[in-house]
């Protein structure tokens, strides 16, 4: 039927279409804060961002410099699935030089992020309705991946009590666990588990059938002690690191896992699917990465004198109960004297100081109310300035 010029088109009542249960997880609340935080400053705000664990110093210069290089005379195209061999190579080469464990190289399969990682060996090494163990509070993430590929995330509650880590005592009235997820140093306390501590985890683990998936993108990155590879102990566990923290280049997207045998066909062949291949430009920079430790290390120095700063700020304040941090650069502070509303507690401080902070709910759905978490990654002016606006507005909340 021809419309006459200028009538409406008629309208044609419609299904409801499908939508899947898979995207209805929570939030990752961090990045919902920082898209407020940012919107704030568009607006004008003067914001100061603790909210990601985003380094506040661009990638290494040789990085940098060997990216230049790349796009003047590399095609950029796709690489192999599981990364480009001369990275692969020096990632291997970097295990024995760090922890002295042998890798070869071809048990490297660098992924699209330390994100992508967990995608890949959730779906490796387990199947839907299979039950992940890992700490609360620890990376929402790891608990919100899990959900959408159907699998249970099963909490553990850790407190002072075991340094807020999982341990074997923990684990042993959780049953038909098929993995767990463990981070040294963890996202948001800080904590790290002692080598011995780690080698009693991974052998609980392994002795009772459950598949061990550590967390080690914050390795480099430690104030009290040097952190351990679960690498060391058995080529059982699923290694997760990343370009993103101690080599500071979170948007270049690169990460890598150090793949068990039985696991290392499956992951390749659904990174061909998922990915193609990780960013060619990324990797052919991130080779240059291993070169740059003095650049690297001074980070951590500040980092280091930035955590000591934020301390000393909230024991002033009256708030004395965190976690302890050993690495990273996250403070997770108990606030439950002022509030036991992260979430608004949060927003507030954003709203009336411009310092975009984390509420701990992200973090731990079980008492994260009480909690928050600063990151320290930033300059440190940035971090003087956010401690001052925050120690001359806590005082008149209580």
């Amino acid at each position: 039927m021809a419309l006459a010029k200028g009538n409406p088109i008629p309208q044609i009542a419609a299904m409801a279409l499908k939508t899947s249960d898979r995207g209805l997880i929570p939030p990752f609340i961090a990045m919902d804060v920082m898209r407020a935080a940012n919107e704030r400053e568009t607006a004008g705000g003067p914001v100061i961002h603790l909210e990601v664990g985003q380094p506040g110093t661009p990638a290494p210069r040789g990085v940098r410099e060997a990216a230049r290089r790349a796009l003047d005379s590399d095609l950029i195209g796709y690489t192999d699935a599981a990364g480009l061999p001369p990275l692969r190579q020096a990632i291997a080469a970097d295990y024995q030089g760090r922890y002295g464990i042998a890798v070869d190289p071809t048990e490297i399969v660098v992924t699209t992020g330390s994100s992508g990682a967990f995608q890949l060996a959730f779906l490796a090494a387990f199947d839907a309705g299979d039950r992940v163990a890992l700490a609360a509070p620890g990376y929402a993430c790891y608990r919100n991946i899990l959900a959408a590929l159907g699998l249970e995330a099963v909490l553990i509650e850790v407190g002072e009590n075991a340094h807020y880590q999982p341990n074997p005592e923990l684990l042993a009235d959780i049953p038909d666990l098929a993995g767990l997820i463990v981070a040294s140093p963890a996202n948001p306390t800080g904590t790290m588990i002692a080598p011995d501590d780690l080698r009693s985890l991974y052998d609980y683990c392994r002795e009772r059938g459950i598949r061990l998936v550590s967390d080690e993108i914050y390795h480099g990155i430690t104030y009290e002690g040097v952190a351990q590879t679960a690498r060391a102990f058995g080529r059982d566990a699923v290694i997760v690191n990343s370009f993103s923290k101690y080599y500071s280049m979170t948007g270049w997207r690169l990460g890598w896992m150090v793949a068990p045998p039985d696991l290392a066909r499956s992951i390749e062949c659904l990174a061909q699917n998922f990915y193609i291949s990780p960013p060619a430009l990324s990797q052919l920079g991130a080779v240059a990465a291993f070169d740059c430790r003095d650049e690297l290390d001074g980070h951590v120095a500040r980092y280091r004198g930035n955590r000591d700063l934020l301390l000393a700020m909230l024991r002033d304040v009256g708030l004395t109960r965190f976690a302890p941090a050993d690495g990273a650069f996250y403070i997770y502070v108990d606030i439950s004297a002022l509030s036991r509303d992260s979430v608004a507690f949060c927003r507030r401080i954003l709203a009336e100081t411009d310092v975009a902070v984390t509420p701990g709910l992200d973090f731990d759905p079980i008492h994260g109310g009480d909690w928050m978490r600063l990151s320290f990654a930033g300059s440190r002016a940035d971090i003087e300035e956010a401690a001052r606006r925050i120690a001359a507005w806590l005082p008149r909340q209580r």
